[in-house]
């Protein structure tokens, strides 16, 4: 349970205090600055919060045909949440498309609960006060994967095809400054405003990343899920903005997570 030293040490990390940026060495020291906030958590992760709640909504009776979400198959079963995640994204019969965690939440909310998908994506991203559901749910199902490795059936023609797109979108340059996704993350030891960015296209480099989201960010103070993180590399390559569980956003998860097979999840996890 997130205690309130846990809560504290969250602002002051959040708000740039005790994290010594001016004191590191640019490059080599960049990583101890990250490793120190982390360490300084111990074993407490805001992202609980999250996970908390996610578990209360997961069981809650809600929508308009007042029912939880226990019915909910995500791929191991209705109700089954143990290693789900790890194993997304996958293709669905009763949907008849490939989905991650994220869309396929979705579907179970709309289809068991009656609620109005629009209603669910106006809060996809939560911010202060204004929490996103969605977010909560991603933390309490990706933490039932932890310790599970990564696994995806990639046994249908639509997943092998969800692969072959997101391979070809991660190499496509592209935007006003001609950015791919392997423009940042086509290189070991390359990095963007001090970060090292992870080599994406190779198992270590994807494990390393893809089994850490969704993540706590720390100068965010929010939970963020992989959707998330997709559409801020769109925003930062100056792309149009990705929109939220289209073809593009789950090609780009599904290649991703197939190059990241056999790494442990890790999830929720903190970021900077």
């Amino acid at each position: 349970m997130i205690n309130n030293r846990a809560l504290w040490k969250a602002w002051l990390l959040a708000v740039g205090v005790m994290v010594p940026w001016n004191t590191v060495n640019a490059e080599s020291s960049s990583e101890d600055a990250i490793a120190e906030y982390r360490a300084m958590f111990g074993d407490d992760n805001p992202a609980e919060l999250w996970l908390i709640r996610g578990k209360d909504l997961w069981q809650q009776r809600r929508g308009p045909k007042n029912a939880d979400l226990s019915g909910c198959d995500l791929g191991r079963g209705p109700g089954v949440i143990e290693g789900a995640y790890a194993e997304l994204p996958r293709w669905f019969a009763d949907t008849g498309r490939v989905q991650d965690l994220e869309t396929r939440l979705i579907t179970c909310m709309t289809m068991l609960q009656g609620m109005a998908e629009a209603d669910i994506l106006a809060v996809r991203f939560g911010d202060g006060d204004n929490k996103s559901d969605l977010e909560a749910l991603v933390a309490y199902v990706a933490d039932a994967s932890k310790g599970h490795a990564v696994s995806l059936p990639m046994t249908h023609s639509q997943e092998k095809a969800a692969y072959a797109l997101g391979a070809a979108l991660f190499y496509h340059r592209a935007g006003p400054h001609d950015y791919s996704c392997n423009t940042c993350h086509g290189e070991n030891k390359k990095r963007i405003r001090l970060q090292a960015m992870s080599k994406l296209d190779d198992a270590k480099g994807a494990r390393d990343a893809y089994t850490h989201w969704p993540a706590y960010r720390v100068s965010q103070g929010e939970l963020r899920t992989m959707e998330w993180r997709l559409q801020d590399c769109y925003r930062q390559q100056r792309m149009p903005q990705l929109k939220f569980g289209s073809e593009v956003a789950i090609a780009l998860t599904m290649f991703l997570a197939k190059n990241a097979e056999g790494g442990v999840m890790a999830a929720p996890s903190i970021k900077r």
